[in-house]
């Protein structure tokens, strides 16, 4: 009786376990990759900051872990992001300059996160992340990339170049509300600590004796609304959000007012914060040094990925719970000096000194000095043979492919990274750098002043950028940037014989900037040097040969010369690169009224009228075409169409 009534009891026990629902599998995490550019680490709240309010990062710090020693190998905004996303060192990437594409070799963070089945979208605040035009490569992976639109609409920075950080999140918010299936990987750059410092109401009132710290308390509050939303969305617990700057700023130490030239920490030490999924290791603080090479790493440690490719980066997940203590060696690397022609700079920080490979070297006893202050170099240093032994073994490693292709910068592009304060044409090349280049300590204030000039021109304040170029001219009469940046301002100004003749001083020095040769095309035009302008444009297209205006000018320039087939075979070119370019076909339509062939030209012109009914330039060509043609009453209907179209134009 007894075992009868255990073999009921066991029957009864398995049917109830039977009658439970199975358990539901966790969810994978859903990522969250934050980026804040120009952040240095020693400006955050929760680093010990106390002149700046930063809640949200204070909070996930909370929720999280803090790395008080991260440090990213690059300062400069498109280099150290795509570090960011592959895991990769500037010199392994390839990406050490503006619109250099990254090479299909290496795996993006996208990538790599979507064959796991995430659905990817990124979210860049400044066009210098662009996929389009100055990181190519970039969007690999993404589902959707949110790229500044080709013709802004504004003459704003804000929307032409740049997002201030609430219409980023907006952005980012609006796209996951349209795609709620899970998991997510979203990435979210907030640039609005880059100069110049313009945080909006309230921030530029609180913090109106320290705007940079303002523009940091803004994108906090970018973030905050962010993360607000992931957890009204329920989405905040299992997650793992992923905070770091992309690298730091001058702030004048050094002499360095902003970045991109010099690897002290000022500009390499950043905030790197993580929370886990269910808040684990919440309030941790990792003092270890670390590198932003390490975070691609420990995402795919924590997915149990794999890259299948070999990283320069390690997970960090073994200083999570405090089995390892032991700090990691870091590197820096700038070729942003050579585009001024100065020596690019490598580093390495270990046992607690930084040594910098550069013209004059220099070595840092971090632990007696943290400011970098004096320098320690002597040629038979133990710490200085140390690191460049480091530096040796690194090269090595680098395969001569690495090296990346070239950068591939339109001269609008090139406009678009002087409105970021950034020199917007390549001036050496960064691959097989000529030795003998001067040490950028020796030019810092020469940079200062360029970029002071460059943001003053940007803000239409033409003074203030002459007189700023006047200086670093008297500083070094030869600077090619300068003297091109004096060219573009007597260009704008319709000085157009003095802007050829600083352009064509800046040609002679640096026979390879497509960019000057262009600008100098268009003042020799403008003076009617028509053989100048034809030289200075053909010079200009056999360096760039995909620049529509310059071809477009060419054109002109051939047809003004008296030369139609020469000029038919620019605006030919031109309409292969773009073939709905209506100034091309109005040229190429010119043409043939240049060698007799009205009909033909009149043909074409009166399909372009139909398409294009208020453009005045199409109907003054047709007007000639009429004419050549003997068809008078005609003639005389197109040119006073289009004199009543640039009467209209004119109101």
């Amino acid at each position: 009786m007894r075992a009868a009534k255990i073999l009921i009891a066991c029957c009864f026990a398995v049917t109830v376990v039977d009658a439970q629902p199975p358990q539901k599998k966790p969810s994978a995490p859903d990522i969250y990759l934050v980026t804040i550019d120009t952040l240095r680490a020693d400006h955050v709240h929760c680093y010990g900051y106390e002149r700046v309010q930063t809640p949200a990062l204070d909070a996930l710090a909370k929720d999280g872990i803090r790395f008080a020693q991260a440090f990213t190998p690059s300062p400069i905004t498109n280099t150290s992001h795509t570090t960011i996303l592959t895991g990769l060192l500037p010199s392994s990437h390839g990406v050490t300059d503006f619109a250099v594409p990254l090479a299909a070799v290496h795996p993006t963070w996208a990538e790599l996160l979507k064959k796991k089945g995430y659905h990817t979208a990124a979210f860049i605040g400044a066009v210098i992340l662009d996929s389009k035009s100055l990181a190519p490569g970039l969007d690999r992976g993404f589902d959707f990339y949110d790229n500044f639109p080709e013709h802004p609409l504004t003459k704003s920075r804000f929307g032409r170049v740049e997002r201030r950080g609430m219409d980023v999140v907006q952005h980012a918010e609006k796209w996951m509300n349209a795609h709620p299936a899970g998991p997510h990987f979203v990435w979210v750059h907030l640039y609005d600590p880059h100069d110049p410092y313009e945080p909006p109401p309230p921030y530029s009132q609180t913090y109106k004796d320290h705007l940079y710290d303002g523009e940091i308390a803004y994108a906090d509050a970018a973030l905050e609304n962010f993360v607000a939303y992931l957890k009204k969305q329920g989405r905040y617990e299992n997650s793992t959000i992923i905070v770091v700057g992309d690298h730091g700023e001058g702030l004048g130490e050094h002499h360095e007012d902003t970045h991109g030239i010099f690897l002290y920490d000022s500009t390499t030490h950043v905030p790197l914060i993580m929370k886990l999924p269910g808040r684990s290791n919440a309030a941790r603080v990792v003092d270890a040094q670390m590198r932003t090479t390490d975070i691609l790493p420990t995402v795919l440690d924590l997915l149990h990925a794999s890259a299948r490719v070999k990283l320069d980066g390690e997970s960090l997940k073994p200083y999570f719970g405090g089995a390892e203590s032991a700090s990691r060696t870091a590197f820096g690397e700038t070729d942003y000096p050579l585009r001024f022609g100065w020596a690019p700079l490598r580093s390495v920080r270990t046992d607690g000194f930084k040594f910098i490979e550069a013209p004059k070297p220099e070595l840092y006893d971090l632990q007696k000095d943290p400011g970098e202050l004096k320098n320690e170099y002597g040629p038979t240093n133990e710490m200085v043979q140390k690191g460049r032994k480091l530096l040796t073994d690194l090269r090595a490693k680098k395969p001569a492919a690495a090296a990346g292709s070239a950068a591939t910068a339109s001269p609008g592009s090139a406009n678009q990274l002087q409105a970021l304060g950034y020199v917007g044409q390549t001036e050496t090349s960064s691959t097989n750098p000529p030795s003998g280049l001067p040490d950028p300590k020796d030019k810092i204030e020469e940079q200062n002043l360029l970029h002071t000039a460059m943001i003053a021109s940007e803000d239409e304040r033409p003074a203030e950028a002459r007189s700023a170029l006047e200086k670093v001219l008297q500083l070094d009469s030869k600077s090619p940037t300068a003297l091109k940046q004096i060219g573009e301002l007597e260009l704008k100004a319709g000085e157009y014989a003095k802007a050829a003749a600083h352009l064509k001083t800046a040609r002679e020095i640096r026979p390879d900037d497509a960019t000057a040769a262009f600008e100098a095309g268009q003042a020799l035009e403008k003076t009617d040097d028509l053989g100048g302008a034809r030289d200075a444009l053909e010079a200009s297209l056999k360096l760039q040969p995909s620049q529509l205006p310059a071809r477009l000018l060419l054109g002109q320039v051939y047809l003004r010369l008296n030369e139609p087939k020469a000029a038919d075979d620019q605006f030919e070119a031109a309409l292969l690169l773009e073939p709905k370019s209506v100034e091309a076909q109005i040229g190429a339509a010119k043409t043939q009224i240049a060698q007799g062939n009205f009909a033909d030209a009149a043909q074409e012109l009166e399909g372009l009228s139909k398409s294009h009914p208020d453009n005045a330039d199409v109907f003054d060509a047709l007007a000639e075409a009429y004419a050549g043609a003997g068809r008078r009453e005609d003639a005389q209907q197109a040119e006073s169409r289009a004199k009543q179209l640039q009467k209209n134009k004119r109101r």
